[in-house]
């Protein structure tokens, strides 16, 4: 069975957000739906082990912030990349409380306030129902996968539904290729080493976290 098809599935990006024991707390998603119009209600998959799908099981409301295309990037990266188990996610952006629910502040396409209703197990990952309780107009082209991965470079996250081990950049054999170690973008150049200011277009890591690949 040719696994590669799955990987022509349209998928968007949202930055998930919830309150956790008074602190905010979230993630980026990549799978989200809508699954009726009238009440409408929404699916969105989260893997066991994302700490945000605790806070959603304990509070049921949440946000999702509609990732553009000129969103800014380094958003993805912290949200992405890195654990609010011990990590304040929002500190370099700030938030702003909608519905109740923590949004990073930023330009995004839109935002939904959401009440989970009911859960799915499917495995690795749990899927949730929920109904939308408001929305937030917003502005600017919703970010597709397609445009993460074949414009900013982005790599998927291994607790993502569409994370692949053996994801990896074709690269041309007159460059230098750099990969980040937080999350996988690959810089590529003409120099035998990256700038010392170096900073990742994605997650904001400093060139301590490249490692040379050819």
């Amino acid at each position: 069975m040719d696994l590669s098809v799955l990987y022509n599935l349209s998928y968007g990006l949202y930055v998930l957000g919830a309150f956790k024991d008074g602190r905010a707390v979230g993630c980026v998603i990549n799978t989200c739906f809508q699954v009726t119009s009238e009440n409408p209600s929404v699916v969105i998959s989260l893997n066991k082990k994302n700490y945000t799908l605790e806070a959603i099981q304990e509070n049921k409301r949440f946000s999702l912030s509609i990732l553009a295309e000129d969103s800014d990037p380094m958003v993805i990266g912290r949200f992405g990349f890195t654990s609010s188990r011990d990590t304040d996610k929002y500190e370099p952006f700030g938030y702003e409380v909608i519905g109740f629910t923590p949004c990073v502040k930023g330009k995004f396409a839109g935002r939904l306030i959401l009440d989970a209703v009911k859960t799915l197990d499917c495995g690795t990952h749990i899927l949730v129902v929920a109904s939308v309780v408001d929305t937030v107009p917003g502005s600017g082209t919703p970010m597709t996968y397609s445009y993460y991965h074949n414009v900013i470079k982005g790599k998927a996250p291994k607790t993502a539904p569409t994370y692949r081990a053996d994801e990896a950049e074709t690269v041309k054999e007159s460059k230098h290729h750099f990969e980040c170690d937080i999350c996988h973008y690959i810089a590529e150049t003409d120099a035998e080493e990256l700038p010392a200011d170096y900073v990742c277009p994605v997650c904001g890591a400093d060139v301590s976290h490249f490692k040379k690949l050819d």
